[in-house]
């Protein structure tokens, strides 16, 4: 998906600035599923303005700098839906963890031992905040891919703790691990 039909479909909820089209991305419902850094989003919108998908109003603050909020328009609605239209790409999982883990045999036990155990950590703590959102006034699509990222984050916290100490132990014996 490319960062502008992404920042459509963020602008679809309401309006936002740059920076609250960004939080989407690190905390909001877009943050376990897209990445959009400023440098790409500003861009972005510059683009859709230019085409007239996206208007930007200029708001004053006190003792700020104005901020612009940035609404779609009817052009860029019907621009997203043509876009949700297309056949997605494959996921792809990009992941420092994983990447970490692929070289295992390069760390010290305690260390990877650490790693997984952070991890383990962070699926828990991430998996119980997604457990007490409400749902209430969510669209079917937002539940039903919230319910998939449970599913994941569950499957992928119960793979690291039944397999944390075969892998521990095969590093630390320089074993090869096979996977059951």
């Amino acid at each position: 998906m490319d960062i502008r039909t992404l920042c459509l479909g963020v602008l679809s909820r309401g309006d936002a600035t740059g920076y609250e089209i960004k939080k989407s991305f690190e905390e909001g419902p877009f943050g376990h599923i897209h990445a959009a850094s400023f440098g790409a989003i500003y861009p972005a919108l510059g683009a859709l303005s230019d085409a007239g998908m996206v208007l930007g109003t200029e708001m004053a603050q006190e003792k700020r700098p104005d901020k612009k909020v940035f609404s779609i328009t009817e052009r860029g609605r019907t621009a997203l839906c043509e876009a949700l239209m297309a056949p997605p790409g494959e996921d792809k999982v990009r992941s420092d963890f994983l990447f970490i883990l692929f070289f295992a045999h390069y760390l010290p036990v305690p260390r990877l031992a650490e790693l997984i155990d952070n991890r383990i950590a962070w699926y828990c703590g991430t998996l119980e905040r997604m457990e007490s959102c409400d749902h209430e006034s969510s669209r079917p699509g937002e539940v039903f891919v919230h319910g998939l990222g449970l599913a994941v984050y569950r499957a992928a916290a119960d793979y690291l703790t039944a397999n944390r100490e075969r892998l521990l132990e095969e590093v630390s014996a320089g074993a090869r691990m096979v996977i059951e």
